[in-house]
């Protein structure tokens, strides 16, 4: 299929010149002025490149290059100025890749197309290959700590079914929350789609946890509870020793949920006191999920409860240990709730 070029040229004569010029080689699809480019652009199929005069009325081509350079979608089209005028320095300054005077020279109009047409190409594919291997990265690294998480769960005899659970339970609740008028556009701004993901790593920390007192089938001592209060702290260092960019939300999830999960909405938690909103969202989730699963399941030193016995506890801890609205929201989407264990 022939490559499409976008001619931005008011003059009739130097539209037909270079259409005679180009029509052999691309599709050429003509515009009378900025303006009219510019929604060729928006309502069009994009082309390849932009060949655009500069002096034109309506819209010239200084105000066009501007339109297109601030348009997430159009900004990476070159844009080859052609002129009869001065101003090289000041196109190339604007965001121009090339600079091309009339009178036209048919060869050099379709080498410097030609050029700029496969520089692009190039430019896209590398774009596309870091972009493919960021996110296999993302990936890689997202699977070696979910499963350096699920030997912690082996080690404690849950076999991952507590990892499992935290992260459907997290994703019912996240999901419910974004229509709550109070946490939606928190949540946006959070990147919500990775906080189940990193509900994974919440107990991760566990893994510097003696056996002797992580197994105690027993009611721990003051000491051994103590031990196992430091899981927070363990957990949220071990993460911070990857994290190398402040924009990434998983990795930030995954240090917030592990370090916070344990805080309380009165303060009275562990291990920084934190109270009420200081909490990062995505722990004050964690920490009513990670309390209601562990209420419902058998652990080695007991039996589960029922969800009707669980769910009373927790609303006697509304407003207390938890924050109020989101016990509210779990009561809301229950069933939902229930059906994690029915799978």
């Amino acid at each position: 299929m022939a490559t499409r070029i976008l001619v931005a040229e008011d003059m009739e004569t130097n539209q037909m010149i270079l259409q005679d010029i180009l029509g052999d080689t691309y599709i050429v699809d003509m515009a009378v002025n900025g303006e009219e480019a510019y929604e060729m652009l928006l309502h069009g199929q994009k082309p390849a490149l932009i060949l655009s005069d500069v002096v034109m009325p309506k819209m010239n081509g200084y105000e066009l290059l501007a339109r297109i350079k601030a348009n997430p979608t159009l900004k990476n089209i070159p844009v080859i100025f052609i002129t009869d005028t001065d101003g090289e320095d000041k196109g190339l300054a604007a965001g121009a890749i090339d600079f091309i005077t009339k009178p036209f020279s048919p060869d050099i109009i379709k080498l410097r197309i030609a050029n700029q047409i496969e520089l692009s190409k190039y430019r896209e594919s590398l774009e596309n290959l870091v972009t493919e291997k960021a996110w296999e990265l993302a990936a890689t690294k997202e699977i070696f700590l979910e499963t350096m998480a699920t030997m912690i769960e082996y080690r404690s005899l849950e076999a991952g079914e507590h990892i499992r659970r935290t992260k459907d339970l997290t994703g019912i609740l996240v999901n419910a929350l974004l229509s709550h008028p109070k946490y939606n556009l928190k949540l946006v701004k959070a990147n919500p789609t990775t906080i189940s993901q990193a509900s994974a790593l919440h107990d991760v920390g566990k893994i510097g946890i003696p056996d002797h007192i992580l197994l105690k089938p027993g009611r721990l001592t003051p000491e051994e509870f103590k031990v196992i209060e430091t899981h927070a702290i363990i957990g949220s260092e071990m993460i911070a020793t990857m994290i190398t960019d402040k924009q990434d939300d998983y990795l930030q999830h995954c240090y917030d949920i592990a370090r916070y999960h344990h805080e309380r909405w009165d303060g009275k938690g562990y291990p920084d006191g934190l109270a009420g909103e200081e909490i990062p969202i995505s722990a004050r989730i964690v920490a009513l999920v990670d309390v209601y699963d562990a209420l419902v399941s058998k652990r080695c030193y007991k039996d589960g409860l029922a969800h009707e016995v669980a769910l009373d506890i927790i609303k006697k801890e509304a407003g207390t240990h938890f924050d109020a609205d989101i016990v509210g929201v779990l009561i809301m989407v229950e069933d939902q709730v229930r059906s994690v264990y029915s799978s």
